[in-house]
């Protein structure tokens, strides 16, 4: 059906002179919803929205994936000894002496390929899957609104950065304490702390990362609303996220590595100091909120003229 052209028609009868003379009237807009009313809608929509993702078997699988990441670098270390000094990921030669290093480790290992994979699945997925499935019109019918249900997808998929992130850090502390003695933790700066405020430091290490994947979730949103076909949305997000990476490795290209989005992503050391440095923890909120507005800008309007129907 051409939808243009019965607008077209409308708009016609409209401004014909003649309309006024039989006593047309133009019919009254549907009443305002109340606020309440509509906040109760968003909630009740993003809690669905939550309970998909998270009884979804892929979004299992991938929690499980992540989770395996400590469990094999636990296993490694316990079978193989302790690793060289200076050789392999940050913190890999402090987890024989302290077991709670091994969420920290797992964490580096994760950041630069595991996670973006998993957020791309995710964030790639959010529209073009609901597109590809035919759900994606009777959302909006609901009615859902398409900024509103944008902002709901965006909540669900920064919920599973979230989600990501501390699977990885907690699992890790879980086989560290299973696997190998804990005590007091050794900060980069030398200074030693309690195990209690050793682990609120890695809470904030992985709120840190968590923060490090908004932007990434923003893009992935976006090349959602590009596309019917998932699978090229999420394989996308990933390949930005590794092409982002090279660039930053590149000094020929150091102008533009404090713009790339993955930049800060290995920052977060700074928190592991006594006392902490928040100037990353800042500099990279304030990057990943510029790329969630720009691309979720970028979204709203790509989505706000996307044709549901084809």
């Amino acid at each position: 059906m051409d939808v243009s052209a019965g607008r077209g028609d409308r708009e016609a009868v409209v401004s014909r002179p003649d309309a006024a003379d039989v006593g047309l009237e133009t019919p009254a807009g549907p009443a305002p919803r109340p606020a309440e009313a509509v906040d109760s809608g968003t909630l009740s929509l993003l809690g669905s929205e939550l309970l998909t993702l998270f009884r979804r078997r892929r979004t299992w699988a991938m929690i499980g994936a992540l989770a395996l990441i400590p469990i094999l670098i636990g296993i490694a270390l316990r079978l193989a000894g302790p690793a060289p000094s200076g050789r392999g990921p940050a913190f890999l030669s402090q987890i024989t002496e302290n077991g709670l290093f091994v969420g920290m480790t797992a964490l580096v290992v994760a950041i630069p390929l595991f996670l973006p994979l998993t957020i791309g699945v995710v964030a790639g997925d959010s529209i073009a899957g609901e597109a590809s499935h035919g759900t994606l019109r009777y959302l909006l019918i609901a009615p859902a609104g398409r900024v509103r249900l944008l902002l709901v997808k965006y909540a669900a998929a920064a919920a599973f950065c979230a989600a990501a992130t501390l699977t990885v850090v907690i699992a890790g502390t879980l086989v560290g304490l299973v696997l190998f003695p804990i005590g007091p933790i050794t900060l980069l700066s030398g200074v030693t702390v309690s195990i209690a405020e050793g682990l609120l430091r890695f809470l904030a290490v992985a709120a840190y990362v968590t923060v490090s994947l908004l932007g990434m979730s923003a893009i992935g949103l976006f090349l959602s609303t590009l596309t019917t076909v998932p699978v090229g949305a999420m394989a996308a997000t990933a390949i930005l996220a590794v092409v982002s990476q090279i660039m930053d490795a590149l000094p020929q290209l150091e102008t533009l590595h404090p713009w790339l989005f993955t930049h800060y992503w290995l920052g977060f050391g700074d928190l592991l100091r006594e006392p902490p440095v928040w100037d990353s923890f800042v500099d990279n909120a304030v990057l990943q909120a510029g790329y969630v507005v720009v691309f979720g800008a970028l979204a709203v309007g790509r989505f706000l003229t996307k044709d549901v129907l084809s």
